[in-house]
């Protein structure tokens, strides 16, 4: 004891005086010392955090009321802070709910609804208000409109820290030309050295948000982002947690809290993706846990010495001799149907048996007497002595029987062993585990013993370990854990669930080892992924359009994941690339991370979406990467989406997405999937590149050679257009006009003379117009001229012809498209 310790007791009352001075604090005061973890640890991120609130605050009540967004942000300088504007269009907020929504912490609609949103806790915006007042003391100004009011309203408050409630300096209504919408403005210390950040946060806000239009006027610059669609984002609905991934603790309070009595109404009431079928499967699934399974042993072959007729008329008295036979014989038909059979499906048999001998012999069978002749039929099947006098006498004979468990034993582990163990050391360990069942008979201290071979997973697996053990022990052999566990599962896939009703609701909410043998149930049941409507992804279409709206690139490609579980809330992982263009081609490639449609900006380092992108091997989808490992290089823009109802967020700044397993392999899968599509573009390109270098060397040296043909034979130079074509295995698209009569007679051939079948899309524009069209081409007249339009289908080593007729000095211009430019050749 040190000398500190050992005067401690000296002196009265010093558990009461450091009790006193305990005292519970607001969160509001809590975020008042700790801002930092909102993302409001400097002026420069304090001024990104705050916008990044209020537009996110503002997409979200747009969206719910099905307004397509339409946002402004001021930043301008006042003094010696920095005044932040932001409007909404959204549909208002009501007097009564306008100062909690942000003067109060923690105050929201949407953190117990499992459905998607950007702002899920309810502290995003009153922190800005918090932050604001602490750096410029002055309070936040607030106007809001609802639909088909007169006025607006108008606040200036604060928030109150010691009791997490808004203080209201002002409250009156006043004009406003908007019509609906919401307008907050804040003073605040700040800069804007992460001026990069803000306008970064604003661009990739429109790229995952096309359907809103953003503006943002900070002092140096002005930006305008139109919407690209007038799709609104389809709207959410709530639903039930999912089974896969829910944790212990949940399970045990949803357990207390829920209404229904049996646990198949719990799972179907409290679930999703849970109804009648799936509830029984999980409950088959808790009673293996729960409960164990019951070994089923093989009936009596022909040539053993079990006579299960002469079992069950030992057992049966009093019933008659007929009766007595056919209870007998309908027993012993049963077992020997089976295959293979249980304690409870004994049970079952020996009950069927009785009922049919009831009605055809009128001769009652009692419990008792079904009873008996279960345990006998039972004690025969497992090979157990009656008596101790049986068994001794089974020890002296001169030739015993081999004990039918061990033979069963024998035929399960040597399918389930190699074949480099011999029938020898096969034989040891299934004496040995038959000796564990053997052993599961005797009766222990409040127990009358295992009869009915009644065994979880876990005590299969001891025994098993216990018997191979065993055998390397006496037999020096060596009993690994692949032959182990492939033993356990051979033995345990033959046992059988038991048909014990489970606990009830109230049972297991006080019993948790039976609530977790519940979550490991549902956990290993096969259930369908959660709907997705709780959801609202980007969708692959508009994440395209949203990347073309906002890069100049060559190559676009997205990719949409199905829906996935982590801790019993659905998410869905969503990508995209954008190669080349005028994307910028030195330097690492831009990494742009999204959560709920929001942007992250900040923790970059920390964001599992970062550690998938360095970890997948870029090299293999075409781009440089030193090293193999590491952001990779090149002109290329990643984006990657997680849609989540419960986004698993590092820290309450949400700027970084955790390492979660099962998101980290949804993200790494969608990369991949978009990868894939990348690395085709680009072999394709290489290929492109190098048949266009080809042809450059063609049609260098064919017109020398055709030149020098022509100059040997005395002939005129050949056409060799056709040529290249042809040895090119190009489509050769020619036109041809003859004069026919006081007009022009016009046939446009198409050639393919590659190796698949073409589609194309001509059009021939024609300043006079043309007639005697056939009944597979258009025309359309626009500003003097004639739009000829033809969509030939020509398959492989084939050829199609359009012809038409116009008048004399007609002028033509020949455009195709649906082949690349490398495959064709167009002569006009």
């Amino acid at each position: 004891m040190t000398s500190f310790q050992s005067t401690l007791g000296d002196e009265a009352g010093i558990a009461e005086e450091l009790a006193e001075n305990q005292q519970a604090i607001s969160i509001a005061e809590f975020f008042e010392k700790n801002k930092h973890m909102l993302g409001f640890d400097s002026g420069a991120r304090g001024l990104v955090t705050a916008v990044k609130e209020a537009v996110d605050n503002a997409l979200d009540a747009a969206e719910e009321s099905g307004i397509l967004p339409d946002i402004y942000v001021e930043i301008e300088e006042a003094g010696d802070y920095y005044r932040l504007i932001v409007e909404d269009n959204g549909p208002g907020i009501t007097k009564e709910s306008l100062p909690k929504v942000f003067g109060k912490l923690l105050y929201g609609s949407r953190f117990h609804a499992r459905e998607q949103s950007r702002g899920q806790q309810g502290i995003g915006i009153s922190a800005a208000v918090l932050y604001s007042q602490l750096t410029s003391g002055k309070p936040a100004k607030i106007t809001s409109r609802t639909q088909g009011s007169e006025e607006a309203e108008y606040f200036e408050l604060i928030v109150d820290t010691d009791s997490n409630e808004p203080e209201i300096s002002v409250e009156e209504t006043t004009s406003w030309d908007r019509p609906h919408g919401t307008r907050i403005e804040l003073e605040m210390e700040a800069n804007m050295r992460a001026r990069q950040q803000l306008h970064d946060y604003i661009k990739h806000t429109a790229v995952v948000n096309p359907h809103a239009r953003l503006e943002l006027r900070e002092p140096q610059e002005h930006f305008k982002f139109e919407r690209a669609t007038d799709q609104l984002p389809e709207e959410t609905e709530e639903i039930r947690p999912h089974p896969h991934g829910v944790e212990l603790g949940t399970v045990m309070k949803m357990l207390t809290a829920t209404d229904s009595q049996t646990v198949s109404g719990f799972l179907q009431e409290e679930f999703t993706r849970v109804g009648k079928k799936t509830a029984d499967s999980i409950i088959d699934e808790f009673r293996d846990r729960h409960y164990g399974r019951e070994m089923r042993w093989r009936p009596p072959a022909s040539h053993e010495d079990v006579d299960l007729h002469a079992a069950v008329s030992d057992a049966t008295a009093n019933k008659g001799a007929d009766a007595t036979a056919a209870f007998a014989d309908a027993i012993a038909a049963g077992v020997d149907d089976a295959g293979r059979i249980a304690h409870h499906e004994l049970l079952a048999v020996v009950d069927e048996a009785a009922d049919e001998v009831e009605a055809e012999h009128g001769t009652t069978f009692g419990d008792t007497v079904r009873e008996n002749a279960v345990e006998a039929v039972w004690l025969a099947l497992i090979d157990a002595r009656a008596d101790a006098d049986d068994a001794d006498a089974a020890s002296e004979s001169d030739d015993p029987v081999e004990s039918r468990l061990v033979a069963d034993c024998y035929d399960l582990a040597d399918e389930a062993t190699s074949t480099r163990k011999d029938d020898e050391v096969i034989h040891a360990f299934a004496e040995r585990l038959a000796a564990k069942f053997d052993d599961e008979l005797k009766a222990g201290e409040g127990d009358d013993g295992n009869v009915r071979h009644r065994l979880t997973r876990k005590r299969l697996r001891a025994h098993v370990d216990r018997a191979a053990d065993l055998t390397e022990e006496y037999d020096d052999v060596s009993f690994g854990e692949t032959a182990r566990e492939n033993v356990t599962d051979a033995v345990w896939d033959v046992m059988a669930t038991v048909p014990d009703d489970p606990p009830l609701v109230r049972e297991l909410a006080g019993d948790r080892d039976a609530a977790s043998d519940l979550v490991d149930g549902m956990r290993a049941t096969d259930i369908m992924a959660p709907p997705t409507r709780c959801l609202s992804p980007i969708s692959e279409d508009l994440i395209s359009a949203g990347l073309e709206k906002e890069f100049d690139a060559d190559f676009y490609a997205s990719a949409t994941r199905d829906a996935e579980v982590h801790g019993g809330d659905p998410f869905i992982v969503e990508a995209g690339i954008a190669y080349g263009g005028d994307l910028e081609s030195e330097g690492s490639v831009n990494v742009m991370r999204f959560a709920n449609r929001v942007p992250l900006v900040y923790q970059r380092g920390a964001c599992a979406t970062t550690d998938v992108v360095k970890s997948i091997g870029w090299r293999n989808y075409g781009l440089d990467q030193p090293g193999g490992s590491g952001l990779p290089k090149g002109p290329a823009v990643i984006m990657i989406h997680v849609a989540s109802t419960n986004v698993p967020f590092t820290s309450e700044s949400k700027d970084a997405v955790a390492n979660v397993p099962e998101i980290e392999d949804e993200i790494e899968l969608a990369i991949r999937e978009a990868a894939r599509e990348l690395k085709s573009y680009l072999n394709k390109r290489r290929s492109m590149q190098q048949r266009r270098k080809k042809q450059n060397v063609l049609g260098t040296i064919l017109p020398e050679m055709a030149e020098k043909v022509a100059e040997v034979a005395g002939r005129d130079e050949p056409d060799i257009d056709d040529a290249i074509a042809r040895i090119m295995n190009n489509v050769l698209v020619e036109r041809s006009v003859e004069a026919n009569g006081d007009g022009q007679a016009v046939s446009v051939t198409v050639e393919n003379n590659s190796n698949t079948n073409e589609s194309l899309e001509i059009t021939d524009i024609v300043t006079a117009e043309p007639t005697s069209l056939p009944d597979d081409a258009t025309v359309v007249e626009m500003d003097g001229e004639w739009f000829v339009k033809w969509e030939p289908d020509v398959s492989s080593d084939d050829e199609a012809t359009l012809e038409y007729e116009v008048d004399d000095g007609a002028e033509y211009d020949l455009d195709v498209k649906g082949v690349e430019t490398e495959k064709l050749t167009v002569k006009q």
